[in-house]
C-alpha cells in the first residue's frame, strides 16, 4: 500500500537531482543506520545534520522543535557574577513576604494569588541583580512586562528594598482609603511603580512586541536614541492560548527586535488543570515561535538533572522525556520515588537499568524540584545569551513547578491558582525551608509576620547597589520633566470656519486635511503619529505617503507600482506614518506605545489612530481599557461611523453603539462632531489639555476619541457669536432657531427643540425646514458635540451637590429657557443620547438606530430605522400632541403624508 505522505515522483520531479547516485549513497547510508543502530539512533543524525545546517546558513527549511532538553549545556553556562547565596537569601525574603502578604489579606477576602511567585521567584530575580536597566541612568532604561499574577513578588521586593512599607503590604488589594497597593501591575492605581497593565492575559505580549517596534521607530526617526532598551516580557504558558499573545510574533521576527524578549514561565498548570494535558506546552511554543522566526532558548531542568544525562548513552531518557504529557510531568511531582521507576523509567530497558543507578533521593530530587526555571546559574545563562543574539527577538521557555518551596500543599496541585493563604504551620516549614531568621514568637495571635533583616543589612545593601549599578530602583515608572508642547499656529485650525461652500466634504476629509497642516507644523508636527490598519485611502491619506513616508526598519528595498503617480507608496526608515496592515490590535498596541512614550522615554508624541468605528470599541475595547489604565494620551479617530452611512457594507460594519462603548471608559472623552469647523475646536482643546498647559486639577492623562463620517455634505460656516467654542468642547450649543433659519413660521408657532449629532444634525435640519414649511411649528437645532462629556459633567455636578456645593449642569444651563420638548436625535442606538436625559427640565425622547445593521442606501437605512427628516417630523408632531400643542391626528397625517 502506498504512503499517502510519501514524495510522489511529480514532486520529485519539481527538484531537479544533478547527481542522482550522490543522492542515493546519502540515503542508503541513512538506511544503513536505521537498521544496524535504530530508527532512533537515525533520527538523532538527521537532527544534528539540520541543526549544523541552519548554524552554517545552508538555505533549508527550519527545524522547528528540538529535543526536551536545555538549550545551553551546562558545560557552556556562564558563571553568574555576584554573589549568589547574597542574592539566595534576597530571594527567600522576598518568597517570605510575597506569601504573607496575600495570606495576611486573605481575612478580609480580597484575593490574591501565592503560587505563580512561587514558581517565577529567580525568573525576576536574575533580572533585577543583573539585567534589567533603570531609569535613572543614561537613556530611557528598559521596559519590564510583569506577569500579573506575579505582582505580589514585586511588592515584596519592592518592601525589602525600602519603596514600600508594611503598612503598604497590609493593603494589598485596599485602596480605598489610600496607601493601597493595587492587585495586579496597574500603573493609574501605583503610577510611580507600574508601567504596563499586564494581567487582562494576552495584552503584555502583542504590547511588548510593539513598544519594542515603537523604541525602533523612535530612534529611526530622530525624536531619541533608545537603542540601548531591551523590552522584557514575562509571560505564562496558559496565557499564550489568548489569540493577541501569539498574533504579533511574525512582525517581531519580520522587523528584528533583537531588543525584545517574551521569558515564559512554563510551569505547564494554568488557573483550572495543566495547560496541555495530553500534549507538551513547551514543544508546541518552540514549534510556534521558531516558525516565526525567533531564536528560542528553553530552560528546562536543574543540574540535578546532569547525572542522568550523563547516563542516557542510547537516548531513551531524552525519548521518553520528549513522549510523557504534560499532565504526568505535574503527576511526578508529587509522587514517590517508586512510582516515578515504574512508570517514568519502566518504560524502557535501557532506563529500567538506568534508575538501578540512582537513589530514591536522587529521582525524587529531579522530578519534584529540579528545573531550568529554579536555578539562577541556569536562568542567567539564558539571558545572557537572549540578550547577545542579534538580529531576532528571544523567547525564553523556562520550565518551573507552580507552588515551588510552598509544601507538597501547593507544589504541582491542579487547585492551587485558588489557594489563597498558608496555614501558620505551613510557613514555619516554609521558614525552615528558606532558611530564614524568624522566631516562632514573631507568630503573635497565629498572624504570620513580615520578615525583613533591617534597612543596613548586608542583604538590602547589596540588593541597592546592585539597582544604582544597573540605573536605579525596577520597575519604575518616571514622568520626565519637559515642556509643555507649544500649541500649533491658528491657522491650522480655521480652515473651515468659513464653511466649504457648495463643495461637499465628509468631516472624515476635514479631520484629514487637519492633520496635513498639523504635521506640517515646525514645532510639533514632528511629535504626531498617524496609525492607519490599512485603510488609508478609504480615509483619503494617501497624500501623506509620500510626504511623511510609511515607517519600514528596510526602507523601500523595491520600486512601487505606483512610483511614477504623484501619491506613490512610499516606505522609508524614518517613515512617520505606522501602518499596520489588517490589525485593529496592534494598531492599538501601537497607540498605547506612542501614547506613553512622554513617561517611557520623556517624549510626548501625539498619536492619531483612524480606524473603521465598528471595529475600534467593538473589537480591541480591552485594549482601550489598558490604554486608560497606562495613562495614555491622544486620538482615537472611529471613521466611517453610525449605523447608515456606510452604504452597501452590510451588518458587521454598521456602528450604532460605539459612543455607548467608550462612554463606559473614565479617560475616554467622546466626541461625535457634525460639521467640518467643530473639530479643529476638539483637537484644539485636546492638545491644550493632553499635551499643553493643563488647568489646575485637570487630568491630562485623558484620551480623546473622534466619530467622522465618510458622507461628503456641504459644511456650513461657523456660527457667529460667543460661547460657540465652549458649546463645541462642552458638548452641547444652539446651531440656529427656525427664524435664524431664514423660516417662516406663525407667532405663537408651537416650538421644540431638535438635538442631533454627528451626520443626524443634517436629518434634523431638513426636518426643521419640514416643520416649519408643512405643519407651521418653529424648531431650534442644537449642534450635540459630545453626549458623553454633557453626561460627564452632570454627574460631576451631581456629586457637587452631595457635597453641599451648589452647581448646576452644563446641559441644563445650555437648554435653560428654550422652549418646548427636547428631542434628541443620532446615528446610534438611542441609550447615547438618553445619556443626558435625566438632566434635561424639558419633556425629552430620542430617536435612534437601535438593531442590527442592513446593506442598502444611506436614505433606505435612515427610513428602515426611524430617523430620516421624515420621521423626525412625525416624533417632534407626537411630542407636540401629547402637550395640546398640535392636533392629535396630526402625526397619522404626517405618517400617511410621508409614507411611514
Amino acid at each position: 500500500m502506498t504512503d499517502p505522505n510519501a514524495i510522489q515522483p511529480s514532486e520529485l520531479d519539481q527538484l531537479p537531482d544533478r547527481d542522482p547516485e550522490e543522492t542515493a549513497e546519502w540515503q542508503a547510508s541513512l538506511d544503513a543506520v536505521a537498521k544496524a543502530a535504530g530508527p532512533h539512533r537515525a533520527a538523532y543524525l538527521m537532527r544534528r545534520t539540520l541543526e549544523r545546517a541552519e548554524g552554517t546558513g545552508v538555505a533549508l527549511p527550519k527545524l522547528l522543535e528540538t529535543d526536551y532538553v536545555n538549550s545551553i549545556p551546562t558545560a557552556a553556562e556562564p558563571a553568574v557574577p555576584g554573589d549568589e547565596a547574597m542574592e539566595a537569601r534576597i530571594t527567600a525574603w522576598n518568597r517570605w513576604n510575597a506569601a504573607a502578604m496575600v495570606t495576611r489579606g486573605a481575612k478580609y477576602g480580597v484575593g490574591g494569588h501565592i503560587a505563580t511567585f512561587a514558581s517565577a521567584a529567580w525568573l525576576y530575580e536574575i533580572g533585577f541583580n543583573h539585567f534589567f536597566r533603570g531609569k535613572e541612568g543614561d537613556g530611557s532604561g528598559d521596559q519590564l512586562y510583569v506577569q500579573g499574577h506575579a505582582a505580589p513578588g514585586i511588592y515584596a521586593r519592592a518592601f525589602l528594598d525600602g519603596r514600600l512599607t508594611e503598612q503598604h503590604l497590609d493593603n494589598f488589594r485596599q485602596e480605598a482609603g489610600g496607601n493601597g497597593l493595587p492587585s495586579y501591575p496597574h500603573p493609574r492605581r501605583l503610577p510611580w511603580l507600574w508601567e504596563f497593565p499586564t494581567v487582562s492575559m494576552g495584552l503584555g505580549p502583542i504590547s511588548a512586541i510593539y513598544q519594542a517596534r515603537f523604541n525602533r521607530y523612535l530612534t529611526s526617526r530622530g525624536i531619541k536614541d533608545v537603542s540601548d532598551s531591551h523590552v522584557w516580557a514575562f509571560l505564562g504558558d496558559g496565557e499564550m492560548d489568548e489569540p493577541e499573545s501569539t498574533t504579533a510574533l511574525t512582525l517581531a521576527a519580520r522587523e528584528g527586535l533583537d531588543n525584545l524578549t517574551f521569558v515564559i514561565n512554563c510551569n505547564l498548570q494554568r488557573l483550572d488543570g495543566p495547560v496541555r494535558a495530553n500534549f507538551k506546552i513547551v514543544q508546541e511554543l518552540e514549534a510556534l515561535f521558531r516558525g516565526a522566526g525567533w531564536n528560542v532558548i528553553k530552560t528546562l531542568w536543574g543540574s540535578a538533572w546532569d547525572e542522568l544525562f550523563a547516563l542516557d548513552t542510547t537516548g531513551a531518557l531524552v525519548r521518553r522525556l520528549r513522549e510523557v504529557p504534560d499532565a504526568q510531568v505535574q503527576t511526578y511531582q508529587t509522587r514517590d520515588a517508586a512510582y516515578i521507576r515504574e512508570d517514568f523509567f519502566g518504560k524502557d530497558p535501557a532506563l529500567v537499568e538506568m534508575a538501578k543507578l540512582l537513589s530514591d533521593d536522587k529521582i525524587l530530587e529531579c522530578f519534584h524540584v529540579s528545573r531550568g526555571g529554579h536555578e539562577p546559574r541556569k536562568v542567567y545563562a539564558a539571558y545572557k545569551a537572549a540578550l547577545e543574539h542579534k538580529g531576532a527577538p528571544t523567547v525564553i521557555l523556562a520550565q518551573t513547578v507552580k507552588g515551588h518551596t510552598l509544601g507538597e500543599g501547593f507544589a504541582s496541585k491542579n487547585a492551587n491558582h485558588q489557594m489563597k493563604k498558608l496555614t501558620v504551620e505551613q510557613f514555619k516549614e516554609l521558614r525552615d525551608r528558606l532558611d530564614l531568621p524568624i522566631k516562632d514568637s514573631e507568630f503573635a495571635d497565629g498572624q504570620v509576620p513580615y520578615g525583613h533583616p533591617g534597612a543596613d543589612s548586608p542583604e538590602v545593601r547589596y540588593l541597592q547597589e546592585r539597582r544604582a549599578a544597573l540605573g536605579g530602583p525596577a520597575p519604575a515608572r518616571r514622568i520626565h520633566p519637559v515642556p509643555a508642547l507649544p500649541a500649533p499656529a491658528e491657522k491650522a485650525f480655521t480652515a473651515f470656519d468659513k464653511g466649504s461652500g457648495s463643495q461637499s466634504v465628509a468631516t472624515t476629509m476635514a479631520f484629514v486635511r487637519l492633520v496635513k497642516d498639523l504635521v506640517r507644523d515646525k514645532e510639533t508636527g514632528r511629535r504626531w503619529v498617524p496609525i492607519v490598519p490599512d485603510e488609508a485611502r478609504t480615509f483619503g491619506m494617501e497624500s501623506l505617503f509620500p510626504s511623511l513616508g510609511i515607517y519600514s526598519p528596510k526602507g523601500q528595498t523595491y520600486e512601487p507600482v505606483d512610483r511614477d503617480q504623484l501619491m506613490y507608496y512610499k516606505e522609508a526608515v524614518n517613515g512617520q506614518i505606522l501602518n499596520e496592515g489588517i490589525t485593529e490590535a496592534g494598531s492599538m498596541a501601537d497607540f498605547i506605545a506612542a501614547a506613553t512614550s512622554y513617561a517611557t522615554h520623556g517624549e510626548p508624541m501625539i498619536p492619531f489612530y483612524i480606524f473603521y468605528s465598528m471595529f475600534g470599541w467593538q473589537r480591541t475595547g480591552d485594549q482601550m481599557w489598558q490604554l486608560g489604565d497606562q495613562l495614555g494620551r491622544g486620538f482615537l479617530v472611529g471613521a466611517t461611523a453610525g449605523r447608515t452611512t456606510l452604504t452597501g457594507e452590510g451588518l458587521q460594519h454598521a456602528d450604532g453603539q460605539s459612543p455607548l462603548i467608550a462612554a463606559t471608559n473614565p479617560a475616554a472623552l467622546t466626541y461625535d462632531p457634525a460639521f467640518a469647523y467643530e473639530i479643529p475646536v476638539i483637537v484644539k482643546e485636546g492638545l491644550r489639555r493632553m499635551y499643553g498647559e493643563a488647568a489646575e486639577g485637570e487630568d491630562q492623562n485623558v484620551f480623546y476619541y473622534l466619530t467622522v463620517y465618510n458622507e461628503p455634505l456641504p459644511q456650513p460656516a461657523k456660527p457667529s457669536g460667543l460661547g460657540i467654542d465652549e458649546g463645541i468642547i462642552k458638548g452641547l450649543y444652539r446651531f440656529n432657531t427656525a427664524e435664524s433659519a431664514g423660516l417662516t413660521v406663525p407667532a405663537n408657532a408651537p416650538r421644540i427643540q431638535l438635538l442631533g449629532s454627528g451626520t443626524a444634525i443634517h436629518w434634523a435640519l431638513k426636518a426643521q425646514k419640514l416643520l416649519a414649511e408643512e405643519w407651521g411649528v418653529a424648531a431650534d437645532v442644537w449642534s450635540a458635540t459630545s453626549w458623553g462629556e454633557l453626561r460627564r459633567d452632570a454627574m460631576e455636578a451631581d456629586a457637587a451637590l452631595l457635597r453641599g456645593e451648589d452647581r448646576v449642569p452644563y446641559v441644563r444651563q445650555a437648554l435653560q429657557g428654550a422652549e418646548g420638548p427636547v428631542l434628541a436625535v443620532s446615528d446610534y442606538m438611542r441609550q447615547v443620547p438618553d445619556q443626558i436625559a435625566q438632566w434635561v427640565e424639558q419633556d425629552y425622547t430620542s430617536l435612534g438606530t437601535d438593531g442590527f445593521g442592513l446593506s442598502d442606501t444611506r436614505d433606505a437605512a435612515r427610513r428602515h430605522f426611524g430617523v430620516d427628516a421624515e420621521s423626525i417630523v412625525a416624533a417632534a408632531l407626537a411630542q407636540l400632541a401629547r402637550r395640546g400643542e398640535v392636533k392629535a391626528t396630526a402625526v397619522k397625517e404626517a405618517r400617511d403624508k410621508y409614507g411611514l
